[in-house]
């Protein structure tokens, strides 16, 4: 990509010298969605430089304005669930391949809530409780019924889109099912997106490959 159609969205300081000498400008939490929206409007490729929380920001912004024919390229400085879900180097490697990579549609995983999922979403216990309550189901197959400590979501790089398994005491997941959507309906229920927890229990949620895939940089 030619870099005057190239610009860095950074919630860094230095950059990687591969992105040196691009236009850059600061993502922070107060001016990112105009930032993102002058960004869109002249620029091809966006290359983002922040963790996975930021990706996720920019990808429902360009979600939301209905501009995901721009291309994205991610630069976290260490490896992240987004990395591993989308096979995806970081530092170094990450900024040279921003610059030099073809951009591939792959499927946007969202919520309900109209939020983008990069990484890892999860179903959590509230208000004390050492377990969530209720039933999950990724398109017709179960997840679980009945009460277990908290389920995982990722987005996979390929049809049909996402993941979902119960984590072991350990972290790890024995069984994985793969879908369209992850459903949850549940007697109360905290929902984390990418690190970023909610605001308050929900008795309903679902994570599921929006109608539109996105260009990722690889």
């Amino acid at each position: 990509m030619p870099p005057e159609n190239t610009v860095v969205l950074t919630t860094a300081g230095a950059l990687p010298r591969a992105l040196r000498g691009l236009p850059t400008v600061q993502l922070d939490e107060v001016s990112g969605t105009e930032s993102v929206d002058a960004a869109i409007e002249r620029y091809r490729r966006l290359v983002i430089v922040g963790g996975d929380a930021d990706l996720a920001r920019v990808l429902t912004r360009l979600m939301r304005v209905d501009r995901l024919d721009v291309e994205v390229a991610y630069v976290p400085p260490r490896r992240t669930p987004a990395t591993a879900a989308y096979r995806l180097p970081a530092g170094w490697r990450a900024a040279r391949r921003a610059r030099r990579g073809t951009a591939a549609a792959v499927p946007l995983v969202r919520d309900d809530a109209g939020t983008a999922l990069v990484g890892a979403g999860r179903w959590l216990p509230v208000d004390g409780a050492t377990t969530v309550r209720g039933e999950g189901i990724v398109d017709d197959a179960a997840l679980f019924a009945g009460d277990v400590a908290g389920a995982l979501i990722q987005p996979i790089a390929t049809a049909p889109g996402l993941r979902a398994g119960i984590p072991a005491p350990n972290g790890r997941v024995r069984r994985w099912v793969t879908g369209r959507a992850a459903q949850l309906g549940t007697t109360g229920a905290l929902v984390v997106r990418d690190g970023v927890y909610g605001t308050r229990t929900v008795k309903k949620s679902t994570f599921y490959r929006h109608i539109q895939d996105w260009l990722l940089v690889r």
